[in-house]
């Protein structure tokens, strides 16, 4: 494609802890790509008040994703096709896929997408599982720091914060998943493992601090190993460092008052909570 290539780097708000710079860094200053970047975090933020359902949420986010995109790409001119990294799982997970597959959850890039779109669709790693994708980016010389990045949804956080998604909501998420992380990368398991990341959850618990009684939000854990993202067991991390996470987060991320570590494979269940 050489300099036919526009990247439209869409924030949505919903990214981890210093992502999007993190991103243009990597895409712009690694790559040497053209990125034309958008901080739309103001409409996913209000196309989710309210919603609490994840299905709605992927399909609200799908609909906010293609008009940005678009408002972007009349902007740059001349764009007609939108180049997306879909993959098989998201296919499967998102609806009947000819072999008896039944829909699990829409994926923003696949049954979250509106039926109307101003572009033709392209998605040439859609037949192809995480791994192979993986050997591919390896054999063309893609960056071992991109490779190696756990799978994170298209969704984003919304999917990790059940219930609403609001701003205080995510930053209380984002700081709670950069502590897991961090821990996990001290102690030499981040590339042991398929995926780590914390949920938050809507309810609260009671619990004390200072003798005083507090009433806050529960955080969960979550860590499996997979070698396709299609079947997954839990991580049996060390106990001392579940310890170690959980005082960290009740200590130092405000509104948390109890951690909790999901020990479920999938299946039953899948990888991300929504």
């Amino acid at each position: 494609l050489g300099d036919r290539l526009d990247c439209i780097f869409v924030n949505n708000g919903l990214l981890r802890l210093n992502e999007a710079e993190q991103v243009l860094e990597t895409y712009r200053g690694s790559l040497g790509l053209k990125v034309h970047y958008v901080d739309a975090s103001d409409d996913f933020l209000s196309a989710l008040k309210g919603v609490t359902d994840p299905e709605v949420k992927r399909k609200a986010i799908g609909e906010t994703f293609i008009r940005v995109f678009e408002r972007k790409a009349r902007e740059i001119g001349g764009a007609s096709w939108l180049l997306q990294g879909t993959i098989y799982p998201d296919v499967i997970e998102s609806g009947p896929g000819g072999k008896g597959a039944a829909a699990v959850k829409s994926h923003h890039n696949v049954g979250g997408l509106p039926k109307e779109m101003d572009f033709h669709l392209l998605e040439p790693l859609r037949d192809l599982f995480k791994d192979e994708v993986r050997r591919i980016g390896a054999l063309i010389g893609v960056p071992e720091k991109i490779l190696g990045r756990h799978p994170f949804p298209g969704p984003g956080l919304a999917v990790r914060c059940l219930g609403e998604v609001t701003r205080e909501r995510l930053e209380t998420l984002r700081k709670a998943d950069a502590l897991f992380i961090a821990e996990i990368r001290a102690e030499g398991l981040y590339d042991k493992m398929w995926q780590a990341f914390c949920v938050l959850l809507p309810v609260r618990s009671v619990g004390v601090t200072d003798d005083a009684r507090t009433y806050a939000e529960v955080v969960v854990l979550r860590a499996v190993v997979s070698s396709d993202g299609m079947t997954a067991d839990w991580v049996r991390l060390p106990s001392d460092l579940l310890d170690r996470v959980s005082r960290r987060i009740c200590n130092e991320v405000d509104g948390i008052n109890r951690v909790v570590f999901d020990i479920t494979g999938k299946p039953p269940a899948t990888i991300e909570w929504e």
